[in-house]
């Protein structure tokens, strides 16, 4: 008999970047499926405003020539991560968070009078728990990802792919098939993971 709950422990539990990857294409069905559990996240107002900007192929090497020349690849300290075939960037539109609110069943909460109007910017909030459900999907299949920043290329990015301006990029995923060294730990993992018993606080603080 299966166990849902087992499965999603194992799946959580054996999730890990992946820094280093075979050449072998991911399957349109496989990539679909996991570009897909992306948009089965919450999104406030059900405004859905993730996007994804998938690469392949040449585009995939176009992005590494702009964001890592070849004159920096000498000393990059995880070359097999220029082998994943994919890439993925997922983009959210504060914007449509705004426009959302203006509309008449959220128009008394204020938060269409802007993004400064909203405490916690739930474009990233929303778009960050899409792009857990994406590496989770990722793992189920047996693929390996990183999720990566793009800080000074962001601009950059965006420009050469022909993403809108009102788009914010949330980093970039590399998916692809790993290697046995695909899940060598990186320096940070030697910080270890807290106990979650130690950071939970029941009734109060």
């Amino acid at each position: 008999m299966s166990n849902p709950a087992g499965q999603f422990a194992q799946v959580l539990a054996s999730r890990r970047m992946c820094r280093d990857y075979s050449e072998k294409l991911i399957q349109p069905e496989v990539l679909h499926r996991v570009t897909a559990a992306a948009f089965r996240g919450p999104s406030a107002g059900n405004t859905s405003a993730l996007e994804l900007l998938v690469l392949s192929g040449p585009r995939v090497a176009d992005y590494w020539a702009l964001t890592l020349p070849e004159g920096k690849r000498a000393s990059f300290a995880w070359p097999g991560l220029l082998k994943a075939p994919t890439l993925v960037v997922p983009y959210v539109r504060p914007s449509a968070y705004q426009q959302r609110y203006q509309e008449s069943d959220k128009s008394h909460t204020g938060l269409g009078d802007g993004a400064e109007a909203w405490p916690v910017p739930y474009w990233f909030v929303d778009g960050g728990a899409g792009l857990m459900a994406l590496l989770l999907a990722a793992e189920a299949e047996g693929l390996g990802a990183l999720l990566f920043g793009q800080f000074e290329h962001e601009v950059a990015v965006a420009a050469a792919f022909g993403a809108p301006e009102q788009y914010r990029a949330l980093g970039t995923v590399a998916l692809g098939w790993p290697t046995q060294q695909g899940r060598r730990a990186s320096a940070s993992a030697k910080r270890g993971r807290p106990d979650p018993a130690s950071l939970t606080h029941h009734n109060r603080w």
